[in-house]
């Protein structure tokens, strides 16, 4: 039997219409006679879908007992005896209840696919497992139901269903997705138009590299070759000279003018060792280009044109952007170079745009390492040219030239021998004079076809050819070596410079570190170890690269960083030569981890010197603040023990309730600075367990009085999962500031309501409000905004809130309230029972 097809309704944010789009397709499909069923879909209660099922086969669902509840899930094996052509799938990341088929709903879907059916499906972006902590990062809420991208990507059809941040947020005002009493929680939250255009955003890139993983495919099962200019992806080619960053912004400005162009910064380096380019210049450069939102690669090539060329046709690229060579008019002699060969290889669609800069035609000027040593090309011309050369130069003197001197043949033989010794070193050089005496002597100096000379004079003169090709070519080779030594020493100035400088200055992290040395030298892996004393084992402090190695006996390369650390590297065995500037790494290496362990004790130090000066405050609380209220005990104590007075029973009664105001007052002021202290100190240890927030809320109002505040609390609120004493003493804290700071007459509203996996409470009140700069502010410890008077709290009360909250995995902050006054939202997790119970529908809520 056939495997089913899977087609995915992919929504950008909940409400989107995903839903309703999938309804859609399912009308169309009846209506050419397609058997297509309902076998799960949540309309949620909005009236426009609910619509939409009408006319559609709905198959029964499961009923399932859970904790004394009932719900519903998708009866597989009433989809599978009924068999439809096509089944309709709702929420492809739902978590099914306990006791169901399966654990999640894909896994359903997966045996409906197995078993021939079609199914189509939704699922919102934020469900994708791999984005969860991306999600989180734009939204502030962790998403529990997930489903893996496999899932997703072996769709054979994805349809992203999106809609503007704008249009959705009128949606949720209208009602159409979310009952009023979420609304305004939901748009504050969830919803912002930021939020939304982030996760527009994050649809759109998945989507779009779906659409590339398919074309990708279909070329390779095809066999295409050929460049297909979907989109223009430029890539740029980099040598680490100046003139990239002219490259990089060419390039950028010329992807801005195509949609969705994207930009591809490429660095070929050979194979032999250290880079030929500034690491300095590079860095640069890499930042730029990230800068301008493309990406950096760095390939491994001793055919440069041909390495950016299969770099460039395997990412699908439309276009290179290469600089004018910066070699000089004669240079050209040697070859066509970079630029001209790539334009004449890339072929008809692959377009090669050669961008002028300030340094062509300047020569070289840049560091090289190994660069300067004979390449393998060279060295084969060499031996071409002390071998084969006077072999045909004596062809053509014999038969094309001949009788020409024996003076002037030496003099050519010569010339092969110089030109041997520039092309190829000494070697060939040798040998070219060897071969070339010979040859002299048997064609050349009479009696000819002998070795005898005859003539002594001619025995002078081989052996002086000989000494001046062998001294010719002894300072060829020597001046090789010279200007070999020279660029190497200048490249390894210019990492010793950017380790001096960007290290030093504390830019460049371990991690980068590890990863310039990787690339510098070519390893597969380096690995940075550690122990603590002789016989201790290895530990890996940081590594980069695939299978680093576990200890220096394991490595390719091991430099020691003075007794007790080593820079392992993995991938080839270098030479003695790259054993200084790796030395300088591994020492620079040392240095970053020293000052990574110093920074950690400075911050440790700035925490003390923080207990400090909350000490110094707590002493300067208790000399005024706790004095008010002791003094006004101290006074209607001494009042009612006062002989010479008699007091009515009004007035004991006035200085006894001053008494208990002021004994509260303190016992409040007394709660705070231990508990800011307990914070300080780091000795707050939250039990989390299950607990109703109708619970806790009521017991926080304990010290406000019982008019002051309009509690709010559904009673078919979601458990949250926190520590209960805590959080009434945040919910005490902010719900005492709110009342503090109302209006006579006006109640603080105590709201509470589920948004995703969290539930939020909202302590409303309508007082003159904070401005936005100092919404932040009012949470640090002894601030109290505005004209609050001297002895009303040291101003500890929210900063106590935040404290607790935090404590039990939630957030607490501010916001304006409509109409004026500020709103407090401490949000906190919902309990991990009340998740699994799937009380809020996951693939339609946030």
């Amino acid at each position: 039997m056939a495997r089913g097809t899977l087609r995915i309704y992919l929504g950008a944010a909940p409400g989107v219409g995903k839903t309703y789009a999938m309804l859609s397709e399912a009308h169309r499909r009846v209506e050419r006679g397609t058997d297509c069923v309902v076998a799960f879909v949540e309309h949620h209660h909005r009236p426009r879908t609910e619509v939409m099922l009408h006319g559609l086969e709905q198959l029964p669902r499961r009923e399932i007992e859970y904790r004394g509840g009932t719900f519903t899930e998708m009866d597989v094996d009433a989809v599978l005896h009924r068999a439809p052509a096509v089944a309709l799938v709702d929420e492809l990341a739902h978590t099914n209840v306990p006791g169901s088929r399966n654990t999640k709903r894909w896994q359903d879907v997966e045996e409906l696919l197995a078993a021939g059916i079609d199914v189509v499906s939704t699922v919102n972006i934020q469900h994708l497992e791999s984005l969860g902590d991306i999600v989180e990062s734009i939204t502030g809420v962790r998403q529990r139901e997930t489903v893996p991208d496999e899932v997703v990507r072996r769709a054979d059809q994805i349809e992203l269903v999106d809609m503007s941040p704008q249009a959705l947020r009128r949606r949720m005002a209208h009602g159409n997705i979310y009952k009023p009493d979420k609304v305004d929680a939901a748009l504050s939250n969830y919803f912002r138009p930021g939020n939304l255009t982030a996760l527009r955003e994050l649809a759109l890139l998945w989507v779009a590299d779906r659409v590339d993983a398919y074309l990708t495919e279909y070329r390779s099962e095809h066999r295409v070759s050929a460049i297909w200019g979907s989109r223009e992806r430029i890539v740029v080619g980099l040598t680490g000279g100046p003139e990239g960053r002219t490259l990089l912004r060419r390039a950028a400005r010329l992807a801005e003018k195509g949609a969705g162009g994207e930009v591809l910064a490429v660095y070929i380096s050979r194979s032999d060792g250290l880079t030929a380019a500034s690491p300095k210049e590079l860095a640069l450069q890499r930042t730029l280009v990230e800068d301008l939102g493309g990406t950096f690669h760095h390939v491994v090539g001793d055919d440069i044109p041909a390495a950016l060329l299969d770099f460039a046709r395997g990412v699908n690229a439309t276009q290179i952007v290469l600089g004018v060579s910066r070699r000089r008019s004669w240079q050209y002699v040697f070859g066509p170079g970079v630029g001209a060969t790539v334009a004449r290889e890339s072929g008809p669609d692959l377009d090669v745009h050669l961008i002028t800069h300030a340094e062509a035609g300047k020569g070289r000027g840049l560091p090289v390492a190994r660069g300067a040593r004979l390449g393998r090309a060279r060295v084969v011309g060499g031996w071409v040219a002390g071998v084969l050369g006077p072999v045909l130069l004596t062809w053509l003197l014999n038969g094309a030239v001949p009788d020409v001197g024996l003076a002037n043949d030496m003099l050519l033989f010569l010339t092969l021998t110089v030109a041997a010794a520039l092309l190829g070193g000494l070697l060939p050089a040798l040998a070219s004079a060897v071969v070339g005496s010979m040859l002299l002597n048997w064609f050349f100096t009479p009696p000819v076809h002998t070795l005898t000379i005859a003539d002594p004079q001619n025995i002078v003169a081989i052996v002086v050819f000989v000494g001046v090709a062998v001294a010719v070519a002894s300072v060829v080779d020597l001046a090789a070596r010279r200007t070999h030594q020279a660029a190497r020493l200048r490249a390894e100035s210019e990492i010793l410079s950017f380790l001096a400088g960007n290290v030093l200055r504390g830019e460049t992290g371990l991690e980068e570190l590890l990863e310039r040395v990787r690339e510098t030298f070519g390893m597969e892996s380096v690995a940075l170890l550690e122990r603590t004393g002789e016989k201790a084992p290895w530990t890996c402090v940081d590594s980069v690269g695939p299978l680093p190695a576990g200890a220096p006996d394991d490595a390719d390369v091991d430099v020691p960083v003075g007794d007790h650390m080593a820079l392992s590297l993995r991938g080839r065995v270098l030479p003695a030569a790259d054993r200084r500037v790796l030395a300088a790494f591994a020492a620079q290496a040392a240095v970053v981890v020293d000052r990574q362990r110093l920074k950690g004790e400075a911050d440790r130090a700035e925490e003390l010197a923080e207990g400090n000066r909350i000490r110094t405050a707590l002493l300067a609380a208790v000399s005024h603040d706790l004095r008010t209220p002791l003094a006004g005990i101290k006074a209607a104590v001494s009042s009612l023990r006062s002989d010479d007075v008699e007091w009515s029973e009004q007035d004991e009664a006035e200085l006894l309730e001053a008494i208990e105001e002021g004994a509260d007052r303190l016992d409040q002021l007394v709660g705070n600075l231990l508990d800011m202290s307990r914070l300080q100190t780091g000795t707050v240890t939250p039990v989390l367990r299950e607990t109703d927030l109708d619970e806790v809320v009521p017991m926080a109002l304990g010290g406000v009085p019982e008019d002051s505040v309009e509690l709010d609390i559904p009673e078919t609120l979601p458990m949250v999962h926190v520590d209960r004493g805590l959080l009434e003493r945040a919910v005490a804290n902010v719900v005492e500031n709110a009342v503090k700071h109302s209006p006579p007459g006006e109640k603080v509203l105590v709201s509470a309501s589920a948004l995703g996996d969290r539930v939020e409470l909202r302590v409303v009140d309508r007082g003159p409000g904070v401005p936005d700069e100092a919404k932040e502010r009012i949470f640090e410890p002894f601030q109290r905004y505005g004209d609050s008077p001297r002895g009303v709290g040291v101003g500890l009360g929210l900063a106590v809130a935040r404290g607790f909250t935090e404590a039990v995995r939630g957030t607490v902050h501010a916001e304006d309230t409509p109409g004026g006054g500020l709103t407090m939202v401490l949000s906190v997790p919902m309990a991990p029972e009340r998740l699994d119970q799937s009380v809020l529908p996951a693939a339609a809520g946030p």
